[in-house]
């Protein structure tokens, strides 16, 4: 076994079908699927923060756009770990997400909901690593359900804020002050 410092060498050095890092072609497909889901996720935030910037409320837009990046780089971190395995990555349209919410509860709501789906995605491509005994993406794939379990109570935290303001305009101002001082984090 020999160490090559970057990915481009690696990579080279694993094309072969026969090699024990070759991908098979159900985990391809699959992991094809999620890097989708996660470009999807990616489209669906961004609509959400040109949504809340249009209703005048910046610190939610700016919260949905940094969450935009996120989920772009979840599906770059996966779309990275697919051609490291030698397999093929295979981009498809992504659908027009909703752009209209009847309120900020309701985007969010829709965004937990949105995740709620995503965590199962997630969960299916793992036992199906585990029922293939592909042990590298089961690695790759434990980071992705970690993120789930803060990705969802990160929006359920802000869904129980947004129930419990109800129509109090000044409460829902100051916490689009609070949900704007966040920051884009390293990943």
């Amino acid at each position: 076994m020999f160490v090559v410092g970057n990915r481009a060498s690696y990579s080279s050095h694993v094309r072969s079908k026969g090699d024990q890092m070759a991908i098979s072609k159900r985990i391809e497909d699959a992991l094809n699927q999620q890097i989708h889901n996660e470009f999807y996720s990616a489209y669906l935030y961004l609509s959400m923060s040109t949504y809340s910037d249009a209703n005048n409320l910046p610190g939610f837009a700016q919260w949905m756009r940094i969450q935009n990046e996120e989920e772009r780089s979840h599906g770059m971190r996966l779309l990275d770990y697919l051609e490291a395995r030698s397999g093929r990555v295979r981009l498809g349209a992504i659908e027009q997400p909703p752009g209209e919410f009847d309120s900020q509860l309701a985007m969010f709501e829709t965004a937990l909901e949105h995740e709620s789906g995503v965590t199962t995605t997630i969960h299916r491509l793992y036992e199906l690593a585990k029922e293939e005994s592909d042990y590298p993406t089961e690695v790759e794939l434990q980071w992705f359900v970690r993120e789930q379990v803060e990705e969802e109570k990160t929006l359920q935290d802000i869904l129980a804020q947004l129930r419990m303001i109800g129509d109090q305009p000044t409460a829902l101002v100051m916490m689009d002050r609070q949900l704007g001082s966040r920051q884009t984090e390293a990943t």
